[in-house]
């Protein structure tokens, strides 16, 4: 968590709405009804955190807590009756108190933040990814089940019209019958073999291995609390502020399910996808401390109802499918191509187009389907007061963030795997068991 500029308090009080209709299960309504304001508890209040707090800043914020003293300083001067915490598990002392979570910690400690909310039936909202590793997403999606709370990954790309009117075409059968599915983003964070090669790739940062040395720590952190279940290890500047961290293995899995979240959503619900049956993985040789700046990973979906057997690959970086190297399609540099077999839809976050243009001149689009959303955190907002459902809910993003930690466990495992999803394990390498739950917390530090 880091600290970073925050809207005014005008601006948070003009984020209001109502909700969109959804593709989950409602919940029970909190103490908030119609008008009355949801009482909530947000945990990280910079970086990320600061988008919660404009988006759920109009309802009544009681509670704030950041490990880094200066995002929390800033974060209080705009709610200053809120209590203020460093460490998150002080906050649910005063359960009571709220209604509805906001976690926005790092990777690392989203499950640490979110179960004991949702142990204690506490509405709550997770930004992306929902979880550290596969183990985790399953203990939060099968906690939340049996709680019946509202929750919400923060996915919010998933809000906007443009997805809602590609999933209609492609539901609508538009293009056929989905076989195959294509997914790349040009982001190029992670390991690289150069400083030439990070430079040409814009990263953040530029390095090769775990440092062997120490920076200060800064005096508004505390790093120990930031470190919590992971390993411990000194301080140093190439692990924060945000998003440094989410390269290094043990507190992220880098750019794969972390815009895994936001570009893998949109085949995943157009296609109601679920659990991969196989997976394989290319890249770079696998680095002990470091995500690839680079990689592919290929899932197979075995034939699920309507929708027949599929193959999804993502490509990060600098790979791309085939058919866009061979300018077989246009050169968005961002995209997902659903290849079916009556044509195919190229769409990004803002725009979609048919393929072959030339056939779709003139043609009639199926008719809207999907409500408009009235916004992410509205929608999580009015699911907490009336039990409405949301559409990134953890039923859905659980299996979601699942699959996406599953690309990155074939790329460390080196060959393609087996995944039993009842069992929760790789059937062809049970020693890959250490990528998808972690060996051992910290001490002080248990997932229960």
């Amino acid at each position: 968590m880091s600290a970073s500029s925050y809207p005014d308090r005008r601006t948070f009080l003009s984020t209001a709405g109502a909700a969109a209709a959804a593709l989950a299960v409602g919940a029970s309504p909190s103490r908030a009804q119609g008008g009355d304001k949801l009482r909530v508890a947000l945990i990280g209040v910079g970086g990320r955190g600061g988008a919660q707090l404009k988006g759920l800043g109009g309802e009544q914020v009681v509670a704030l807590c950041d490990v880094n003293q200066e995002a929390l300083d800033k974060a209080k001067a705009l709610f200053p009756q809120a209590r203020t915490f460093k460490d998150f598990r002080r906050v649910f002392d005063h359960a009571s108190e709220f209604d509805a979570v906001a976690v926005s910690t790092a990777e690392h400690t989203h499950a640490f933040a979110t179960l004991p909310a949702l142990q204690l039936k506490k509405h709550v909202y997770c930004e992306k990814p929902l979880t550290y590793n596969v183990h985790e997403a399953r203990v939060i999606r099968e906690t939340a089940a049996r709680m019946g709370v509202v929750t919400q990954m923060g996915t919010q790309i998933h809000a906007g019209d443009n997805y809602r009117r590609v999933v209609e075409h492609v539901q609508a059968g538009v293009i056929g019958k989905v076989t195959e599915c294509h997914v790349w983003v040009s982001r190029a964070w992670g390991w690289h073999a150069s400083e030439a090669e990070a430079t040409a790739a814009k990263d953040i940062v530029f390095v090769q291995d775990r440092p062997t040395t120490a920076d200060p720590v800064p005096p508004t952190l505390d790093w120990d609390l930031w470190l919590g279940p992971a390993p411990a290890r000194p301080f140093n500047n190439v692990y924060v502020p945000g998003p440094k961290w989410y390269r290094w293995w043990d507190f992220g899995n880098g750019t794969m399910s972390d815009l895994g979240s936001h570009w893998i959503d949109l085949p995943f619900w157009a296609l109601k996808l679920k659990h991969p049956k196989t997976i394989e993985a290319s890249g770079p040789p696998v680095h002990p401390e470091l995500a690839p700046a680079s990689m592919q990973a290929r899932y197979t979906y075995e034939a699920d109802g309507e929708q027949p057997a599929l193959t999804l690959t993502w490509y990060q970086g600098t790979r791309k499918p085939e058919i866009w190297t061979q300018k077989g399609i246009p050169q968005w540099e961002n995209g997902v191509l659903f290849i079916g077999d009556k044509g195919m839809l190229l769409a990004d976050y803002s725009k979609f187009a048919l393929l072959p243009e030339e056939k779709w001149v003139g043609y009639t689009p199926p008719p809207q389907s999907i409500p408009k959303s009235l916004g992410h955190h509205q929608e999580f907002i009015h699911a907490c007061k009336t039990g409405a459902p949301t559409t990134c809910n953890f039923a859905y993003s659980g299996l979601l963030t699942e699959a996406n930690h599953l690309g990155n466990v074939a790329y460390r495992v080196g060959h393609a795997i087996t995944w039993d999803h009842k069992a929760m394990r790789i059937t062809n390498a049970p020693d890959a068991e250490r990528f998808i739950k972690r060996p051992k917390y910290r001490d002080g530090w248990k997932l229960a």
